[in-house]
């Protein structure tokens, strides 16, 4: 196969969501066919419900700032797929990608028509050996593996990690793990491997109940709190400066990821980097502020600059803990200035809390449909306020810029999809 038809078989099997198989027996089968890649290299696996995506970039860029051969899995993508593997600084090249895709393809295939498998390997389940099957080629010293969803049983719970670590649990994807906090935490909880240590962020008490006890009984070290991190200050284009208290001693870092919530995140990476070093990697101070001020990771109050249009802050806020980050942040550091906001979502999300929490901060609210079987329509989301509601990103963008006043500011949110389409659009 080639790139393009990589791509459209993987999706044909079905939505990343919709057609999602829990459990591991068939990434297990699939990798053992393809000589468990995932055994020829050690790794790093954070779940959580929010902050898991910031906190691996972080940790990969400090990492890679110290000098280790990174490996990198992500999920989900905002505009290419082989965002979601990355060696050090370079994506999977698509040729790669393809060359790999081709490779897990036959071998799932060959595993179903021998009765071996029931089905043919899900998306995530195949993008996942993908990534595995390239890290282990690129000889990555050391990977950081996201969670996709949940945890006990997503499809990278068959890495091999030296530091596993939770970043707080909330509620999403209710209808598949779980509709209270300590059994969505149960779930996380399931990546706690014996005798490896679990750093645990900051958690309500339901979720921290459960991620301890179940600490405890496979024997591994909870580390928790030990990294302080207080605001200083704000820079010009809204990235916080911070003051750390942790075990590299105290220090001041500009966070390259906007947002009072990333000194939760920035902290937990802090604390996996110095696990890393009490079982023998060598990280010092320096390469812990260079890489929290480099780090990557676009979508997340992602600020976009262009003089001959409004400024553009695109953030995938597709819960109420993502929501309530993104408006601590606008009420914090962008207002009074008037703002509008272009809001598109999927199905599955609590729309009802969402938009009460959100709209009423924007001056002018523009509804927007995104290109996914998982899509909300624009005009089955309800609200008491005075909203437009268009088919498309594109359109969407094109009337946020007509309406926002001089001064104001378009703020894109509701799901890291529309996040992905809008920064494609730009690009």
């Amino acid at each position: 196969m080639g790139y393009a038809e990589s791509i459209e078989y993987l999706y044909s099997i079905g939505n990343e969501i919709l057609s999602m198989k829990q459990g591991l027996d068939a990434i297990r089968e699939l990798c053992r066919e393809l000589g468990n890649p995932q055994e020829r290299f050690p790794a790093i696996h954070i779940a959580g419900t929010n902050g898991k995506g910031s906190t691996a970039a972080m940790v990969e860029s400090i990492l890679r700032a110290a000098g280790v051969k990174t490996g990198l899995f992500i999920s989900p993508h905002l505009v290419s797929i082989t965002e979601r593997i990355q060696a050090g600084a370079d994506k999977i090249p698509p040729d790669d990608f393809a060359r790999l895709a081709s490779c897990v393809r036959a071998a799932g295939e060959r595993l179903h028509r021998e009765g071996r498998l029931k089905t043919i390997p899900t998306f995530f389940e195949q993008v996942t050996a993908i990534g595995y099957l390239w890290l282990a080629e690129q000889q990555v010293e050391l990977a950081v593996i996201e969670v996709g969803m949940g945890g006990r049983l997503d499809a990278t719970n068959i890495c091999h990690p030296v530091v596993c670590a939770i970043t707080p649990v909330g509620l999403d994807h209710q209808q598949y793990l779980g509709s209270t906090i300590a059994a969505i935490a149960g779930e996380k909880a399931g990546i706690i491997k014996p005798g490896i240590p679990v750093v645990v962020a900051a958690q309500q008490p339901a979720a921290e109940e459960v991620l301890r006890s179940r600490a405890a009984v496979l024997a591994a070290p909870l580390i928790a709190g030990r990294v302080g991190a207080e605001f200083v200050d704000c820079s010009a284009d809204l990235r916080s400066r911070v003051d750390f208290h942790s075990p590299f001693g105290r220090f001041t870092a500009e966070l390259a990821l906007r947002g009072d919530h990333q000194l939760i995140n920035a902290a937990t990476a802090v604390t996996i980097v110095d696990q890393l070093r009490n079982i023998g990697w060598v990280i010092d101070l320096d390469a812990v502020i260079s890489g929290l001020e480099r780090t990557c990771w676009p979508g997340r109050l992602d600020l976009r600059v262009d003089p001959t249009r409004a400024p553009l802050l695109i953030d995938g806020a597709h819960n109420i803990d993502g929501v309530e980050a993104l408006c601590t942040f606008l009420i914090k550091y962008c207002h009074p200035r008037p703002l509008t906001l272009v809001f598109g979502a999927m199905r599955d999300k609590d729309l009802a809390a969402i938009t009460k929490r959100l709209f009423p901060l924007f001056a002018k609210v523009i509804l927007t449909g995104i290109n996914s079987p998982r899509t909300l329509d624009p005009n089955e989301i309800d609200t008491t306020l005075a909203v437009e509601r268009v088919a498309c990103a594109r359109e969407a963008l094109v009337l946020a810029a007509q309406q926002t006043s001089p001064g104001g500011l378009v703020v894109v949110a509701g799901s890291l999809y529309l996040a992905g389409e809008v920064i494609a659009l730009l690009d």
